[in-house]
């Protein structure tokens, strides 16, 4: 990008800060006229400024909460209690300690939580949640007053020093919850917009892949659970100095409820979507209460409003818009001719790390087996692969080897036996601190990043490559990292995808996406690379694309490529090692294996077509 570009491009990038201030700012003498009074607004504020932890949180990692009254709770009646006791005069001093205290609660409520997932990590939100209720009405009564709440929260004073700025209702305390919506919304936004941010967007899409691909996805879960319930706490405490009251109410699941409901209504994955959610929520609420004959069924409309708006915004009101920016974005965006010479000179970023000796061991598998109860899926394989060579892995169906890679990349403990690689012992270490170390792999069902672009997927093992499997950089903006966009286009220059990397996975051929596949193991950066049926249902076409690729990348590279084509393995691999029935059957060159009576019995041409997976 040229110099006299970055002020436009910096423009661009900081325009949805620009228009959410400017509405904030004109909000009191617009929303008015519409019946929104200033208690109104503020409420929306508050619900907005819990939505965006919550959004961190669901929109962005993909991790639903029916818990998160519990953090909003918290934080509101610690510092509500610390205001009316006295212990705190400071009002600014109280939502800090409150924000803090819900950020803790959020720490052992996410190590615990966060062992599970899918539902049973929603489910297990939830009951903690309800405990909160419970605890709050029962144990801790004295500090919260049970059913009646905390009354006579003292209204908020700034004190400078040299005066004291007291903020009266209406008005004066709309603009003090914007200062801190607004803040929370830069923060957020800036958090999205990070290498911990595109991390985050990984889990959502593939928690799988991501953990392959280097990153310790339960700490960025656990990182971003504590940051969704410091947003709730500050939001609860807001709420009581808002109204000068603590409900008992924001305990109840109701509220984590509402939350969600708001969430998805204006759109997950927005920042603002919450922000909508909530306006639209609180305004047809207090609206209908004020309509004879209507108010009584205020229930039933919204819940008629929720359906229609997310089944007319897929993505809700906020992603709709999003949408359409998106797609007139993309339709008016011109191909740039030079993009391939561009990045050509690039190609030497993504060469693999340094090895070892060729023809040293480079990855060695001793005595391994893995059963599973009374089934043995592979017996006793001792495996070498050596420093520069390409070692093909064929069977028949059943035959363990899917078992037997999984092994090699970590993803799957041994019953017995030990894996090494460059002499370290890496049994059971885990697939992420193996990629670490230097060895990746691909997947024969393709594990991709569907919902992002061809750009952003080869971005994650680039970041993992250079940051390791976790770094909590979510104030850095994500394209100051030093060579990130260049090692990123050489990774899709090499796979051939120059001219699709702004084309999102999911609209790709699935042949552009079993080389994507192969790229992003590239990407990492390692130099050791385990394939798993890379020609798996490509046409004559596509497979001969994809082993044009694989001779390419053999420099300075050490593989193992699992294959049914035959004749693709016999063109690519130095030497064979056949598997059969969990057992290692022949190794040797392919003419070794081509003329071996076993391998002819057992696979070439003894394999029944009905022979079971």
């Amino acid at each position: 990008m040229s110099t006299h570009n970055l002020p436009g491009a910096f423009a661009r990038r900081q325009l949805p800060e620009l228009i959410v201030g400017v509405c904030l700012l004109a909000a009191p003498f617009a929303l008015p006229y519409l019946g929104m009074s200033p208690d109104l607004l503020t409420r929306i504020l508050i619900w907005g400024l819990f939505g965006l932890g919550f959004d961190l949180l669901f929109g962005y990692t993909g991790l639903l909460s029916f818990g998160q009254a519990a953090f909003y709770g918290t934080g509101g009646f610690v510092a509500a209690y610390l205001l009316t006791s006295g212990l705190v005069p400071h009002m600014l001093l109280a939502l800090l300690i409150g924000t803090v205290v819900a950020a803790f609660a959020g720490l052992v409520i996410g190590y615990l939580t966060l062992r599970r997932t899918g539902i049973y990590f929603a489910m297990s939100t939830l009951a903690f949640g309800e405990m909160f209720y419970f605890l709050q009405n029962s144990s801790f009564k004295r500090y919260t007053g049970g059913e009646n709440g905390i009354a006579g929260v003292p209204p908020p004073e700034i004190d400078l020093g040299f005066t004291t700025i007291h903020i009266s209702s209406g008005w004066p305390m709309y603009w003090f919850v914007a200062i801190f919506f607004f803040v929370g919304y830069l923060i957020a936004r800036r958090i999205v917009r990070s290498p911990f941010g595109a991390v985050l967007k990984a889990i959502r899409g593939n928690p799988k892949r991501a953990m392959a691909l280097g990153h310790a996805i339960q700490n960025y879960k656990l990182t971003v659970f504590v940051i969704a319930a410091a947003y709730g706490g500050l939001a609860g405490g807001l709420l009581g100095v808002f109204q000068a009251y603590m409900p008992p109410d924001a305990f109840a699941l109701d509220t984590s409820s509402q939350l969600v409901i708001q969430t998805v209504m204006g759109g997950a994955g927005t920042l603002l979507g919450p922000l909508f959610g909530a306006t639209i929520w609180l305004y047809l609420y207090e609206g209908l209460q004020q309509v004879a004959n209507i108010g009584a069924y205020w229930k039933l409309i919204l819940g008629i409003v929720f359906v229609v708006l997310v089944t007319v915004f897929r993505h809700g009101v906020a992603g709709g818009v999003l949408d359409y920016v998106k797609r007139r974005r993309r339709s008016s965006q011109v191909v740039d001719p030079e993009a391939d010479s561009k990045v050509s000179s690039q190609l030497d970023i993504v060469a693999p790390a340094a090895g070892g000796r060729v023809g040293a061991p480079v990855l060695e598998a001793r005595g391994i087996t893995k059963q599973y109860g009374g089934l043995t899926a592979v017996n006793d394989v001792t495996f070498a692969l050596a420093e520069g060579e390409l070692r093909g892995v064929i069977g028949p169906n059943g035959a363990g080897k899917s078992t037997f890679f999984a092994m090699l990349a970590g993803e799957l403990a041994t019953t017995t036996g030990q894996v090494f690689f460059r002499g370290q012992e890496i049994t059971g270490i885990g697939v992420t601190a193996v990629c670490q170390l230097g060895m990746s792999k691909s997947y024969q069902i393709n594990q991709l990043f569907e919902s992002l672009t061809v750009r952003q997927n080869a971005m994650i093992p680039v970041l993992a490559r250079s940051r390791g499997k976790f770094r909590g950089d979510m104030l850095r903006g994500l394209h100051r990292s030093e060579g990130l966009d260049g090692q990123v286009n050489a990774a899709i220059e090499l796979v051939g995808l120059t001219h699709q990397a702004d084309t999102l996975v999911s609209e790709l051929p699935y042949g552009e996406k079993r080389r994507l596949e192969i790229g992003l193991a590239l990407a990492t950066g390692a130099n050791v690379l385990l394939f798993d049926e890379p020609l798996a249902g490509l046409g004559p076409e596509e497979r001969i694309h994809v082993v044009a690729l694989l001779k390419s990348i053999r420099k300075g590279r050490s593989m193992v490529i699992v294959e049914h084509d035959m004749d693709a393995m016999f063109e690519l691999a130095e030497r064979i090692t056949v598997l059969y029935e969990g057992r290692k059957l022949a190794e040797g060159t392919p003419d070794e294996i081509r003329m071996d009576p076993a391998v002819q019995a057992a696979y070439l041409g003894g394999m029944d077509e009905h022979e079971s997976a």
